[in-house]
């Protein structure tokens, strides 16, 4: 179960893939989105993920309820006003592609109808990431498979046959390699909602790498992820929460992402194969265990008693599950205190 974006393997056995989601965090400043670039890349990210869209083609400009959100850090704001501030302008796209490419970063984006995916083809995007609540539009994905670059699919709410019906439309449509994302669509998300074995779920019912795009505060949903084989974290970065923004409440700062990353690696290099000998680091330290040694003089012919054979450190003599077979047992030969006990000691 690997794939590659831009050559860069992602999968169970590969160091985890962390994307760095700019989203509405640039707060319509164009420097601020190279910052956050830049940010990225010093924070060890492997690629950064923009949201192509405008408020015109994500939704309509609607008075009507059902265009209005209830509920949420966005309560009571009409979708194309949100939309409207937090879109990343398309003449915006190319100079961030191109910073991200300087700082060694993957870019790509998520686009949310077929002329953002034709336009993210024209800068030779890399992959397509497919936004949760995008997921049951088979035409969308179907158009972003068929540029034959990696498709990564958030979840999000949908159903297993949803899912199933998104990876059809991603096959059939020519996708080179699908990683799907679990995730909760809640913003911010709780720890407690997270239902993280979600992933171990969906890689044993669907056969793709699985990672999590994660909501929640902090960093520990993330971390935990790794444990159960998550091999993409995507979270989202701001230069300063306190600075505002759609997505802010949510949001790393540099300094905290540099932190998921180093901490999602460093799980993931913990997991490692597991071990039930002495094969692996620490098994030099076998002679630190305890063994069986004899204690006091003894003469030969002499029967062993609790006064002249313990258990004790260091770990060259007889096994200390022996103790109760060679008391009583007549030494072989003069045994001198601190010999390490062995059978060829005993009569």
């Amino acid at each position: 179960m690997t794939i590659r974006i831009a050559g860069r393997e992602i999968g169970p056995e590969h160091s985890p893939y962390v994307i760095a989601e700019l989203s509405g965090n640039h707060n319509g400043d164009r420097e601020r989105a190279l910052a956050l670039v830049d940010a990225a890349a010093e924070a060890g990210a492997d690629a950064v993920k923009l949201q192509t869209y405008t408020a015109d083609t994500i939704t309509l400009d609607v008075d009507r309820p059902d265009f209005t959100i209830r509920g949420g850090p966005w309560d009571g704001r009409r979708l194309h006003e949100l939309y409207a501030e937090a879109s990343t302008p398309w003449e915006w796209h190319e100079a961030l592609f191109a910073r991200a490419r300087e700082r060694g970063l993957h870019c790509f984006s998520s686009p949310f109808d077929p002329t953002a995916v034709d336009f993210l083809a024209g800068l030779d995007a890399p992959a397509y990431k497919i936004a949760s609540f995008e997921l049951v539009d088979l035409p969308l994905i179907r158009r972003a498979a068929g540029q034959g670059r990696p498709l990564i699919m958030s979840t999000g709410i949908a159903s297993l046959g949803e899912i199933e019906e998104a990876l059809r439309a991603a096959r059939e449509g020519g996708a080179d390699g699908i990683v799907l994302l679990h995730c909760i669509s809640a913003y911010p998300a709780k720890p407690e909602e997270m239902r993280l074995r979600t992933i171990q779920s969906l890689g044993a019912a669907f056969g793709v790498p699985v990672g999590l795009s994660d909501h929640t505060l902090g960093s520990a949903v993330a971390v935990a992820s790794i444990a159960l084989g998550a091999c993409l974290i995507e979270k989202h970065i701001t230069l300063a929460r306190a600075d505002g923004g759609p997505d802010a409440e949510f949001s790393l700062e540099p300094a905290e992402f540099r932190q998921l990353v180093d901490d999602c690696r460093t799980a993931h290099a913990a997991l490692g194969e597991p071990q039930h000998d002495r094969r692996g680091v620490g098994g030099a330290n076998a002679q630190f265990r305890r063994s069986l040694y004899v204690t006091a003089d003894v003469a030969e012919g002499e029967a062993l008693t609790p006064d002249t054979v313990r258990s004790v450190r260091p770990g060259f003599g007889l096994a200390p599950k022996h103790y109760d077979a060679v008391l009583g047992r007549r030494a072989a030969r003069a045994l001198k205190r601190g010999e390490p006990l062995a059978w060829d000691m005993l009569a």
